[in-house]
């Protein structure tokens, strides 16, 4: 028996706390092998896939508004928190109508900084291996928790919905690279027939390096153990531009390591981000979950969930819906259900446009729809990606089609604007919900608010749907948050400038309309921003009254991170 052996089993990733309501929590861990985890009195067997080992605790019985400090042990020895941290206990705190709801959200969370992203200074000395603290930005997350940690917890976000790129599959950091380049020693080397490149994660054991690099920072570890979170993923967590289009699918499942890598990120997908945002009744009903507690490694299981779910077969769903008291969360799949082989291309398929409607119906005081990707782009943007679209479609010929091809991907023209069908539709639906049609009783929400990333940049949009004569409506707002640590290079940034002037907007309508794109009865405006820094943004409701803060993440007098905040505004 080795050392390591006979001192136990380890802590190698979380505590992280996920789901929690009223009276039940779920708090997810990996080890470094089979152990029994406990927290609170309850205690739960570790999974395996494919020889990692995971656990996750299932709560019930809470108090309302309650406030449990907690530890986790791992048969039966202490394990956090960790000594000498310099962070606060970890608390779980349960929902309670009495108080605010306050859901924080961003996306876009890279470990380091491309060089092309860096501003030309940064690159330099980056390049004669000089690089200065700040080069890469102050991460938002690490700067919530430095903000947090000394701040009364019953001012703390309810939840962290976490809006796509936890991770950056074809950009890993040094770790991981370090990780990959030992993996494969011995294997072909990048270029040969086959192989992988060699800068992008390829198999379940390269994302398991990823999210521990992504995930295992001080500041980090101790956020996720406070704050519960709620994830969907965008492309970076699979692969850049994923299923932008046929073309694209086309063009990678040719690839001899693709399906290795597509089976992969949905097996960690699962596995680091889906599974905790179930709830105890939901994880009950679920029958991976079931499988994957039987005896033996789950690897089989979740590589059978993974090539479903690739050719979007019924019954796989990774949206996720949630309620705070009164207030509806929905994370909406913009990315796995697309529909990109068909005419008309969507955003999501029927199965999962049908799931959404059904979600948000009810009464409810104020709707809140979290998509990956923005509905709602500067006009000249929008027009563009419409524009494009229909050239792809062939509206003008197959050399333009090409053309338009090369253009989408390239630029990354694939936001709603870029599925004019799907667009049309969440118009409909928007405008159904704030005047009242998809409630009982004919009451629309006070607030109506689409939040999103992607972009590199955050602003908030004021929404001006067609509900003229309808009677009460919604304020309907949309809220973009990106990125928690991103950089946008100035060339991009000179250029979301340009398309966000009006006359950009007026000439792109104009040029795709004529190509028989769809003109938005919505009309919005940017009311605040744009940023182009790392930020985290906060959503309070309480009774009829919705506000929005956008917090810039920066560093302290002691250098430290430390948040400013860049706007406040109310909604409704």
């Amino acid at each position: 028996m080795t050392t390591g052996e006979a001192a136990g089993p380890e802590l190698l990733l979380g505590p992280m706390l996920r789901y929690v309501s009223e009276t039940e929590a779920t708090i997810w861990v990996e080890t470094d092998r089979e152990c029994e985890v406990a927290v609170l009195g309850h205690r739960a067997s570790t999974f395996q896939v494919a020889g990692h080992h995971y656990g996750l605790v299932v709560i019930e019985g809470l108090t309302p508004g309650s406030e449990h400090e907690y530890q986790v042990t791992l048969d039966g020895t202490v394990r956090w928190p960790l000594a000498g941290s310099g962070f606060p206990p970890s608390v779980l705190r349960t929902l309670s109508e009495g108080r605010p709801a306050r859901l924080a959200f961003g996306s876009c969370r890279v470990a380091e900084i491309a060089p092309f992203n860096l501003d030309r200074k940064a690159r330099r000395r980056r390049e004669a291996g000089q690089s200065q603290a700040g080069d890469d930005g102050i991460d938002a997350l690490a700067a919530t928790a430095a903000v947090l940690a000394g701040s009364p917890s019953d001012s703390w976000p309810d939840v962290l919905l976490m809006i796509g790129d936890q991770v950056y599959a074809d950009e890993p950091g040094p770790a991981t690279r370090r990780f990959i380049a030992d993996h494969r020693a011995g294997r072909p080397a990048s270029g040969a027939a086959g192989a992988p490149p060699a800068d992008e994660v390829a198999d379940f054991a390269e994302y398991c390096a990823l999210y521990r690099e992504a995930w295992s920072g001080p500041a980090v570890r101790w956020l996720f153990s406070v704050v519960p979170t709620a994830m969907i993923f965008d492309d970076h967590d699979v692969h850049d531009d994923w299923n932008t289009s046929a073309s694209w699918r086309r063009a990678v499942a040719a690839l001899p390591w693709w399906p290795a890598r597509i089976e992969s990120a949905f097996e960690s997908y699962w596995v680091y981000q889906h599974l905790g945002n179930l709830s105890p009744a939901e994880l009950a009903a679920d029958p991976t979950w079931g499988k994957v507690c039987q005896p033996g490694d789950a690897a089989a299981v979740l590589a059978d969930l993974a090539h479903r779910a690739d050719q979007r077969e019924p019954g796989v769903r990774w949206s996720v819906r949630r309620s705070f008291g009164q207030v509806l969360v929905v994370l909406l799949d913009s990315r796995s259900r697309r529909v990109v082989d068909g005419n008309p291309r969507l955003m999501t398929d029927e199965g999962e446009w049908r799931w959404l409607t059904e979600s948000v119906s009810g009464d409810w005081a104020h709707v809140v729809i979290a998509t990956s990707v923005p509905p709602l782009l500067p006009r000249g943007i929008h027009s563009l990606e419409a524009w494009t679209e229909r050239l792809c479609g062939g509206v003008w010929g197959r050399q333009a089609a090409r053309f338009g091809e090369r253009l989408r991907r390239e630029f990354d023209l694939e936001h709603w604007p870029a599925f004019g069908a799907s667009f049309t539709e969440l118009e409909r639906l928007l405008t159904r919900l704030a005047t009242g049609r998809l409630s009982a009783h004919g009451q629309p929400p006070f607030s109506v608010t689409l939040i999103s990333g992607d972009i590199h940049h955050s602003y908030l949009a004021a929404v001006d749907l067609p509900v003229a004569g309808a009677g009460q409506a919604s304020a309907v707002h949309e809220a973009v948050c990106s990125p928690f640590h991103q950089a946008m290079p100035s060339k991009m940034r000179y250029a979301q400038r340009l398309a966000s002037t009006r006359a950009s907007g007026l000439i792109g309508t104009a040029v795709a309309a004529l190509a028989g794109a769809h003109v938005p009865g919505a009309g919005w405006r940017i009311t605040e921003g744009p940023w182009f820094t790392n930020m985290i943004a906060t959503l309070e409701f309480e009774g009829r009254t919705a506000r929005i803060r956008f917090d810039q993440a920066a560093a302290d007098r002691s250098g430290e991170p430390s948040l400013s905040a860049a706007a406040e505004a109310r909604l409704s």
